[in-house]
């Protein structure tokens, strides 16, 4: 394995370990959401660029892209989460209640 692929899965594994284990704020799980994309956009676009083919030039583009939206998706979550609960802890969302 070599280190760059070794860092990349790292900080991919970094984030989905923080997503899981340490939820007690949506703020700190969309960070690691982004984090987990970001490094997958970074893993992608190294890869297209090791194959030099144009065919897979436009995926980390589309991948960034989508987790732009993914961004904007969840901070509009947040804010609205804050506004009707006043705060952002995940333990204090019911699903159930309106």
């Amino acid at each position: 394995m070599t280190p760059v692929h070794f860092s990349f899965t790292s900080a991919f594994m970094l984030g989905l370990m923080g997503l899981a284990f340490h939820r007690t704020h949506l703020l700190s799980a969309l960070l690691c959401l982004e984090g987990m994309m970001l490094s997958l956009f970074i893993a992608l676009a190294l890869w297209a660029m090791q194959f030099e083919s144009t065919l897979f030039s436009a995926a980390p583009m589309l991948l960034l892209a989508f987790s732009a939206c993914e961004a904007s998706a969840g901070l509009a979550l947040l804010v609205a989460t804050a506004r009707t609960h006043g705060t952002d802890r995940l333990q204090n969302l019911n699903l159930l209640q309106c």
